[in-house]
């Protein structure tokens, strides 16, 4: 058997200054986001990706590539097959940013392993099924006008559900989901809808129960992650699917504290943020454990949204591929492209591993700043 001894780990921090930027709720400015690349070369030869992403207003962010430099040293030398130890091991160093930081490395430790035993990812993890169905994700428009065109040009594209990103301001909010059922209500499309956890209380409630009158599919984050009690009291008295907003509440002991506490009816989680592959295993076969989705987070660049889609294709808990449209902003510096087909659903990359292959010489370009540790 390959040991897959490490030799190399180069970071790259990427930004493109040029693309297009987005926003999600009305009180954001601009969001940059900064794609993280760890790529890991064995003695062998074999080279393993992983990426996170940082989405920050203003400025491009390096803290994830300041906060992956104390774990570089240890390393070398480590096998990737070790990835159990691996993740202990980095998990038991003091960081203020550990879970999106160790989950950088992880991944690309699994893409080594899949690509050893040349199987795709999901098939290494055990393969479920080869697509999944998809949700456009808006990002915020600043007119319902740009709302309705948005969802017209999904339904032309093939999309069968789309997750709102509102204004996230009640009153605007409510208005614009009525608009908007009242419109497409007999489209056959799957509305889901998202409120980056910006209502009170009452708020959430009146919403979770228009949501509930229309049948939209599931109402994400409609409170901060950490109020536990006011979406038990939530759940309570709607039927609509609700689920944490999954990035503040991200790992396996937050899941089950909520899942203790029935605060929510759907767990949602993201690879690049909750730790990596091997956390993530553990999630969803938590919410499996609790006959409950795990919706998973997959917004972001094309290295990110691979390793959710492998998590994805090898697990029977989760509805829906969140996928980044229109496409081409979030695919600086990849080949490899994972779009949507006519008929609604996302297909696993071929090749081995995370099946992804990047194009160097972008990366290159857009690397903002970039560490190497090893020969």
């Amino acid at each position: 058997m390959t040991q897959l001894k490490i030799k190399k780990v180069e970071i790259f921090a990427t930004g493109d200054p040029n693309a297009e930027t987005v926003r999600w709720a009305y009180y954001m400015d601009e969001i940059f986001t900064t794609n993280i690349i760890c790529k890991i070369t064995t003695e062998c030869g074999l080279v393993g990706l992983g990426a996170t992403i940082a989405y920050t207003e203003h400025d491009f962010d390096l803290s994830i590539l300041e906060a992956v430099k104390p774990y570089l040293p240890g390393l070398i030398g480590k096998s990737a097959h070790d990835r159990e130890a691996i993740w202990d091991w980095m998990a038991s160093r003091p960081n203020w940013m550990a879970f999106p930081t160790i989950s950088i490395i992880d991944i690309a430790l699994w893409d080594l392993a899949a690509k050893n035993a040349k199987q795709p990812l999901y098939q290494f993890l055990g393969a479920k099924r080869e697509k999944i169905l998809s949700y456009a994700s808006t990002p915020m428009f600043d007119t319902e006008i740009e709302y309705m065109k948005y969802i017209e040009e999904c339904i032309e594209e093939g999309f069968v559900s789309i997750k709102v990103h509102s204004y996230c301001k009640f009153q605007d909010d409510y208005e614009l989901i009525k608009n908007i059922q009242k419109k497409f209500g007999d489209s056959g499309i799957d509305f889901l809808l998202d409120v980056d956890q910006q209502y009170n209380r009452e708020e959430a409630y009146k919403m979770a129960k228009l949501l509930e009158d229309f049948g939209w599919g599931w109402f994400e984050a409609p409170l901060p992650d950490h109020d536990l009690v006011g979406y038990k009291e939530l759940k309570e008295k709607t039927t609509v699917p609700l689920s944490c907003g999954g990035n503040t509440m991200i790992s396996l002991k937050e899941f089950q504290t909520g899942i203790n506490f029935g605060a929510w009816t759907d767990l949602r989680a993201d690879v690049t943020v909750a730790g990596g592959i091997t956390p993530m295993l553990k999630i969803m076969a938590l919410a499996q454990a609790n006959n409950m989705r795990c919706e998973v987070q997959s917004w972001g660049m094309t290295l990110t949204q691979a390793a959710n889609l492998h998590i994805m294709l090898s697990h029977n808990n989760c509805t829906y591929f969140e996928q980044a449209f229109p496409y081409e902003r979030f695919e600086v510096g990849s080949k490899t492209l994972i779009r949507t087909d006519k008929e609604g659903f996302v297909h696993a990359p071929e090749g081995y591993g995370l099946g992804v292959e990047l194009d160097w010489d972008e990366i290159e370009r857009t690397t903002l700043r970039k560490l190497v540790y090893g020969a």
